[in-house]
Protein backbone atom coordinates (compact mmCIF):
# COMPACT_ATOMS: atom_id res chain seq x y z
CA UNK A 1 0.00 0.00 0.00
CA UNK A 2 3.00 2.51 1.26
CA UNK A 3 5.10 1.36 -2.14
CA UNK A 4 2.17 2.92 -4.29
CA UNK A 5 2.21 6.28 -2.19
CA UNK A 6 5.88 6.29 -2.56
CA UNK A 7 5.59 5.66 -6.45
CA UNK A 8 3.10 8.67 -6.72
CA UNK A 9 5.17 11.25 -4.84
CA UNK A 10 8.28 9.72 -6.76
CA UNK A 11 6.29 10.12 -10.21
CA UNK A 12 5.40 13.78 -8.74
CA UNK A 13 8.91 14.75 -7.99
CA UNK A 14 10.11 13.72 -11.18
CA UNK A 15 7.52 16.09 -12.68
CA UNK A 16 5.25 13.10 -14.20
CA UNK A 17 2.13 14.80 -13.08
CA UNK A 18 -0.19 13.23 -15.79
CA UNK A 19 0.45 9.71 -14.02
CA UNK A 20 1.96 10.83 -10.35
CA UNK A 21 -1.08 12.35 -9.63
CA UNK A 22 -3.66 10.00 -10.23
CA UNK A 23 -1.20 7.08 -8.68
CA UNK A 24 -0.61 9.15 -5.42
CA UNK A 25 -4.58 10.10 -5.07
CA UNK A 26 -5.39 6.66 -5.13
CA UNK A 27 -2.78 5.37 -2.87
CA UNK A 28 -3.61 7.86 -0.66
CA UNK A 29 -7.58 7.05 -0.39
CA UNK A 30 -6.25 3.30 -0.25
CA UNK A 31 -4.09 4.06 2.76
CA UNK A 32 -6.20 6.36 4.45
CA UNK A 33 -9.82 3.86 3.69
CA UNK A 34 -7.28 1.23 6.16
CA UNK A 35 -6.61 3.46 8.80
CA UNK A 36 -3.74 4.92 7.76
CA UNK A 37 -2.90 8.88 8.71
CA UNK A 38 0.65 8.86 9.60
CA UNK A 39 2.79 11.12 6.84
CA UNK A 40 -0.86 12.21 5.30
CA UNK A 41 0.24 15.96 5.85
CA UNK A 42 3.44 15.50 3.75
CA UNK A 43 1.37 13.21 1.01
CA UNK A 44 -1.11 16.16 0.68
CA UNK A 45 1.92 18.82 0.52
CA UNK A 46 3.14 16.83 -2.36
CA UNK A 47 0.06 15.98 -4.09
CA UNK A 48 -0.84 19.80 -3.94
CA UNK A 49 2.66 21.01 -5.62
CA UNK A 50 1.27 18.76 -8.55
CA UNK A 51 -1.85 19.94 -8.48
CA UNK A 52 -0.82 23.75 -8.68
CA UNK A 53 2.11 22.71 -11.20
CA UNK A 54 -0.58 21.53 -13.93
CA UNK A 55 -2.72 24.25 -13.28
CA UNK A 56 -5.06 23.32 -10.36
CA UNK A 57 -4.24 25.87 -7.47
CA UNK A 58 -7.89 25.93 -5.96
CA UNK A 59 -7.34 21.97 -5.38
CA UNK A 60 -3.72 22.61 -4.11
CA UNK A 61 -4.31 24.81 -1.73
CA UNK A 62 -7.60 23.01 -0.48
CA UNK A 63 -4.98 20.39 0.17
CA UNK A 64 -2.44 22.57 2.36
CA UNK A 65 -5.86 23.46 4.22
CA UNK A 66 -6.42 20.11 5.40
CA UNK A 67 -2.91 19.40 6.13
CA UNK A 68 -2.95 22.00 8.25
CA UNK A 69 -6.55 21.24 10.06
CA UNK A 70 -4.96 17.73 10.87
CA UNK A 71 -2.11 19.00 12.37
CA UNK A 72 -3.35 21.22 14.75
CA UNK A 73 -6.19 18.53 15.99
CA UNK A 74 -5.46 18.32 19.53
CA UNK A 75 -2.67 15.41 20.39
CA UNK A 76 -1.85 15.62 16.59
CA UNK A 77 2.24 15.54 17.25
CA UNK A 78 3.23 15.30 13.51
CA UNK A 79 5.02 18.53 12.87
CA UNK A 80 7.70 17.70 11.47
CA UNK A 81 6.42 19.22 7.95
CA UNK A 82 4.78 22.32 9.20
CA UNK A 83 7.28 24.61 7.85
CA UNK A 84 7.22 23.55 4.61
CA UNK A 85 3.43 23.13 4.40
CA UNK A 86 3.38 27.44 5.39
CA UNK A 87 5.72 27.84 3.03
CA UNK A 88 4.28 26.05 0.18
CA UNK A 89 0.81 27.88 1.36
CA UNK A 90 2.59 31.08 1.14
CA UNK A 91 3.93 30.31 -2.52
CA UNK A 92 -0.08 29.41 -3.21
CA UNK A 93 -1.15 32.50 -2.00
CA UNK A 94 1.80 34.68 -4.18
CA UNK A 95 0.56 32.69 -7.27
CA UNK A 96 -3.28 33.97 -6.34
CA UNK A 97 -1.99 37.42 -6.09
CA UNK A 98 -2.48 37.59 -1.70
CA UNK A 99 0.50 38.99 -0.89
CA UNK A 100 0.06 39.48 2.15
CA UNK A 101 -1.33 36.41 2.90
CA UNK A 102 1.58 34.77 1.79
CA UNK A 103 4.20 37.05 3.71
CA UNK A 104 1.94 36.19 6.81
CA UNK A 105 2.63 31.81 6.12
CA UNK A 106 6.01 32.13 5.21
CA UNK A 107 6.77 34.52 8.47
CA UNK A 108 5.36 31.52 9.93
CA UNK A 109 7.44 28.90 8.70
CA UNK A 110 10.64 31.16 9.51
CA UNK A 111 9.36 30.88 13.21
CA UNK A 112 8.11 27.51 13.25
CA UNK A 113 11.19 26.25 11.21
CA UNK A 114 14.19 28.33 14.13
CA UNK A 115 11.55 26.54 16.72
CA UNK A 116 12.62 23.03 14.82
CA UNK A 117 16.32 24.10 14.16
CA UNK A 118 15.68 23.37 10.86
CA UNK A 119 18.02 24.94 8.92
CA UNK A 120 17.15 23.40 5.38
CA UNK A 121 13.08 24.71 5.52
CA UNK A 122 14.37 28.07 6.81
CA UNK A 123 16.43 28.19 3.83
CA UNK A 124 13.92 27.44 1.63
CA UNK A 125 11.37 29.78 3.54
CA UNK A 126 14.11 32.59 3.57
CA UNK A 127 14.34 32.56 -0.30
CA UNK A 128 10.76 32.72 -0.49
CA UNK A 129 10.47 35.25 1.15
CA UNK A 130 12.78 37.41 -0.21
CA UNK A 131 11.55 36.79 -3.52
CA UNK A 132 8.29 38.45 -2.47
CA UNK A 133 10.38 40.96 -0.89
CA UNK A 134 12.38 41.65 -3.94
CA UNK A 135 9.35 42.23 -6.09
CA UNK A 136 7.72 44.43 -3.58
CA UNK A 137 11.23 46.62 -3.54
CA UNK A 138 12.29 45.45 -0.02
CA UNK A 139 15.64 44.69 -1.36
CA UNK A 140 17.93 45.53 1.70
CA UNK A 141 15.67 43.27 4.00
CA UNK A 142 15.70 40.38 1.68
CA UNK A 143 19.52 40.36 1.10
CA UNK A 144 19.65 40.68 5.00
CA UNK A 145 17.41 38.08 6.03
CA UNK A 146 18.83 35.16 3.20
CA UNK A 147 22.22 36.13 3.64
CA UNK A 148 21.92 35.61 7.70
CA UNK A 149 21.11 31.99 6.38
CA UNK A 150 22.98 30.80 3.68
CA UNK A 151 25.98 32.13 5.76
CA UNK A 152 25.16 30.01 8.47
CA UNK A 153 25.59 26.89 6.24
CA UNK A 154 29.31 25.37 5.83
CA UNK A 155 28.92 22.83 3.10
CA UNK A 156 26.26 20.93 0.45
CA UNK A 157 26.78 24.15 -1.67
CA UNK A 158 26.10 22.11 -4.37
CA UNK A 159 22.65 21.66 -3.54
CA UNK A 160 19.52 23.37 -5.36
CA UNK A 161 18.68 25.14 -2.57
CA UNK A 162 21.64 27.06 -1.57
CA UNK A 163 22.52 27.45 -5.00
CA UNK A 164 19.54 29.64 -5.57
CA UNK A 165 19.79 30.96 -2.08
CA UNK A 166 23.53 32.07 -4.11
CA UNK A 167 21.92 33.30 -6.87
CA UNK A 168 19.54 35.59 -5.26
CA UNK A 169 21.93 37.05 -3.05
CA UNK A 170 23.67 38.02 -5.99
CA UNK A 171 20.88 39.39 -7.71
CA UNK A 172 19.33 41.21 -4.54
CA UNK A 173 23.52 42.49 -4.04
CA UNK A 174 23.34 44.19 -7.14
CA UNK A 175 19.68 45.61 -7.44
CA UNK A 176 20.30 47.31 -3.78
Amino acid sequence: MLAQVWKGLAWLRAGRLAEGIPQLREAMETYYAHGGELMMPYYRVVLAEGLVASGDRESGLRLIEESLTQIGQPGWEERCYLAEILRLKGWMLTLQGDLNGAEQNYLASLDWARQQQAKSWELRTAISLARLWQQQGKKAEAHKLLSEIYHWFTEGFDTKDLQEAKALLAELAEER
